[in-house]
């Protein structure tokens, strides 16, 4: 066997992280959850979030009948893919 050394690039590694494509492919599985969980309640809102070291995205329960909806059926848990 031989031995690999592997170091990574960590500044690229945070640039990635933080990318606009990124971003888009977050935005993107978010959509995708909202879809599944609009499907049993309407209220849950899909939004792009931006923290220090990346970027993300959110779907939340907006409206009092969506987090109900929530809490009483894990939507958003089983809308997850």
């Amino acid at each position: 066997m031989s031995k690999v050394d592997f170091k990574l690039n960590r500044a690229g590694v945070r640039e990635l992280l933080k990318s606009s494509e990124v971003q888009r492919i977050c935005m993107e599985h978010a959509n995708m959850t909202l879809q599944v969980a609009s499907g049993s309640s309407s209220g849950y809102v899909a939004e792009p979030r931006n923290y220090l070291e990346r970027s993300g995205a959110a779907v939340r329960a907006d409206t009092c009948e969506a987090r109900k909806d929530n809490y009483d059926n894990n939507t958003l848990l089983k809308a997850l893919r």
